[in-house]
């Protein structure tokens, strides 16, 4: 399986794209072009369970697809890696949203691991004293509250007070084909929006680096130097198809692209389908009204302790919906309304997530869907003339 997967990685260019046509190449599938500026370095990862090299095999049903770990296939290359920098959910990507992630050994690789979502949500300077570059690879969903760009940001800013450079081998944004939701406000910065964008954003990792260069958004305005291995075959109306679940609660591209509307749920009292195999394609609560659609929150893989457990919850099926190119603020206002006035509804989170109070102010003050999503318009039509100045792709 080396010598196969050697083969496809230093043919890469000439052979692969040929047949691939319009198949979306990561940065990670650039072998030749990130593999030389690693020679003689030493190497650190930032990287999670989509940090993954894809390659051809052949077997009795043919030719087929495999992938192995960004990690994995850098040791095999004899790439110097001196330790791994884990975000939310950890290195393998097996812990809950929100939940403690430790610094470790990697078993697999002996190599140690540094959580970054853990007491430190940016790198202690002194861990990057045996450092010459850091690699940023990790698939991100394109959404402010997604906490992955967060992480990004804080290396970045690591990395340029210590004079390093950060090479970023980009990934597509699967709800990369629209701009929408409300825009954070500085004062409601957090590890869940720290910068002034709105909730979709529209941009791949590498052009939101780009950006919070560019808009010196890093601490006293300095600057990340940074390398970006961008995509081929991509543009922001591609079609994106995630093979690997970027977290344990976005199992499919139906979840992925209702996340950006029912991720408000996670900072309210509503189930928002953790507990289920539908995790961000319902939402309910057992006292929203009786109807044929239920179901009852049980703790599974990426959910231990889900609300409403054990409960049966009323509320509303979006499985089968159409794909969104909007955050559709109506379910929010739905949810809101079917809670009775004696529960609390918004819960510590809400504004974090929403970036703004303006939004739990408008849903009290009775304003409709349309209403909302009309009062975002103005700071999303301001946000597109800063990202256009970042763009790598159309």
């Amino acid at each position: 399986m080396l010598s196969l997967f050697i083969f496809y990685g230093y043919s890469y260019n000439s052979k692969i794209e040929k047949s691939t046509q319009n198949k979306i190449i990561t940065g990670a599938n650039q072998m030749n072009e990130y593999l030389p500026l690693l020679k003689n370095k030493r190497v650190a990862v930032l990287a999670n369970q989509t940090s993954v090299v894809e390659f051809k095999v052949t077997g009795a049903k043919g030719v087929g697809t495999n992938s192995i770990h960004l990690v994995d296939f850098l040791q095999k290359m004899n790439v110097d890696i001196k330790k791994v920098f884990a975000p939310e959910h950890g290195f393998r990507g097996r812990a809950d949203a929100g939940e403690h992630v430790a610094d470790g050994i990697d078993t697999k690789t002996d190599l140690p691991v540094f959580s970054l979502f853990g007491k430190n949500r940016k790198p202690k300077l002194e861990l990057l004293d045996d450092v010459d570059i850091v690699i940023f690879d990790i698939q991100d969903v394109g959404v402010r509250f997604y906490t992955y760009i967060s992480t990004m940001s804080n290396m970045m800013e690591a990395c340029a007070e210590k004079g390093i450079p950060m090479l970023i081998l980009d990934r597509p944004n699967p709800n990369g084909h629209y701009i929408d939701g409300p825009t954070l406000e500085p004062e409601h910065s957090s590890f869940v929006g720290l910068h002034p964008i709105p909730l979709v954003y529209g941009m791949t990792i590498g052009e939101y680096a780009k950006m919070v260069n560019g808009e010196k958004w890093l601490k006293d305005g300095i600057q990340c130097d940074i390398n970006i291995i961008t995509l081929k075959n991509y543009d922001h109306q591609s079609e994106v198809h995630l093979p690997i679940r970027p977290s344990p609660n976005l199992p499919n591209d139906k979840s992925i692209n209702l996340y950006p509307s029912l991720g408000f749920f996670e900072g309210t009292i509503i189930n928002a389908g953790r507990g289920t195999e539908f995790q961000f394609q319902r939402y309910g609560a057992p006292f929203f009204p009786e109807n044929d659609f239920n179901y009852t929150p049980k703790p599974n893989f990426g959910s231990k302790y889900p609300k409403f457990d054990g409960e049966k919850c009323y509320g509303i099926d979006l499985s089968k919906t159409k794909k969104l190119s909007k955050v559709d603020i109506s379910f929010l206002v739905d949810a809101y309304q079917k809670t009775p006035k004696d529960k609390a509804f918004f819960g510590k989170t809400f504004t974090v997530h929403a970036g703004t109070l303006n939004l739990q102010q408008q849903l009290e003050s009775g304003l409709t869907a349309k209403e909302i999503s009309a009062s975002w318009q103005k700071d999303l039509e301001e946000f597109k003339k800063v990202r256009v100045k970042y763009l790598l792709y159309e």
